[in-house]
């Protein structure tokens, strides 16, 4: 499960299908409705906030309309509960969580997606997911390294 910092806009479609998936995996997880995967690293920034329901809502529909930008008929009605609109509330990321899942994208970018990969190559300043903070600070312990 890889639960992206970075904003979605930077996924090549086999990601963003595999984010969308992965992050509805996490919403059930977040409510208690699985077996598995309850102590999934991934998870920890979302069970570490106050709202971690209202954060993975958030965070789907914002994957949800990266999609629905491109075409895509991911189905919103999946996405349980999300923060208000214009919620000021945010999860601390490290700079350096950042840098490594940028290398680790244009990593898999590079080898599935080429055009991706020289889109994100050009980018100055890459955006995080916007219900993310950037702070400074290592890669998080949860990271599999």
């Amino acid at each position: 499960m890889r639960i992206w910092s970075i904003h979605p806009h930077y996924l090549d479609t086999k990601g963003l299908v595999s984010l969308w998936r992965e992050a509805l995996l996490a919403q059930k997880v977040l409510q208690g409705k699985t077996k598995g995967y309850k102590n999934h690293p991934q998870l920890e920034r979302f069970k570490n906030s106050n709202f971690p329901l209202e954060f993975i809502g958030s965070y789907l529909e914002c994957v949800w309309r990266e999609a629905h930008k491109r075409g895509y008929s991911f189905d919103n009605s999946k996405i349980q509960t999300k923060l208000p609109t214009g919620s000021r509330k945010k999860i601390k990321v490290t700079e350096d969580q950042i840098k490594f899942e940028i290398m680790h994208l244009k990593r898999k970018l590079r080898k599935r997606s080429p055009s991706y990969y020289l889109q994100m190559k050009k980018e100055k300043q890459i955006m995080i997911h916007p219900i993310f903070r950037k702070v400074p600070g290592a890669i998080e312990s949860w990271e599999v390294l």
